[in-house]
This record gives structure tokens, sequence and C-alpha cells, in this order.
């Protein structure tokens, strides 16, 4: 065993649970991603709720639906939870 390397871990490993640890830069991008996408979808609705008003009502169901296909993509960011208790 002797000359031989051992490779580099590509992530950090948590000593506790022998697991990757999430990085705290990962997590303060995904806020900042969350952030954006929620405020796309803000700028979104109002763009439907003028079209709307305005009588294209074609034109704001669309601005809905990428409104909340935007609010969709925020929820999807950040920590994932995983249900791990087995129900009974």
């Amino acid at each position: 065993m002797t000359g031989m390397r051992s490779l580099p871990v590509p992530f950090p490993l948590n000593p506790a649970r022998g697991g990757p640890r999430p990085s705290p830069i990962r997590s303060h991008q995904a806020e900042g991603d969350r952030d954006t996408l929620l405020t796309q979808a803000s700028r979104l609705q109002e763009r439907a709720r003028l079209s709307a008003q305005a009588g294209d009502i074609t034109s704001a169901a669309q601005f809905i639906l990428q409104a909340l296909d935007q609010e969709r993509r925020a929820g999807g960011l950040g920590p994932q939870v995983l249900q791990l208790i087995k129900p009974r």
C-alpha cells in the first residue's frame, strides 16, 4: 500500500452521518434564486392583472400560468425533506 494516494472527496462529508453536508453557499444561492423566481412571479401576476383589465383574457391567462410556474420552481428550491419515519 505504499505509494498509493487517496482520491479527493468531491464534497465535504458529515462525520456524524457519513453523508454530504449541506453547503452554506448553496443554501444562500438557493435563497437568492427563490427570491428571484418569486419576484418574477409577482411581476407576471401584475402583467396578468393589467391584461385582464384591458380585456385581453388570453394574455392574462398566459401570464397567470407563467407566474404559477415560477412559484412552483421557487417552491422546489432549498433543502428537501424526505419522509424517514415509516407509517404503521
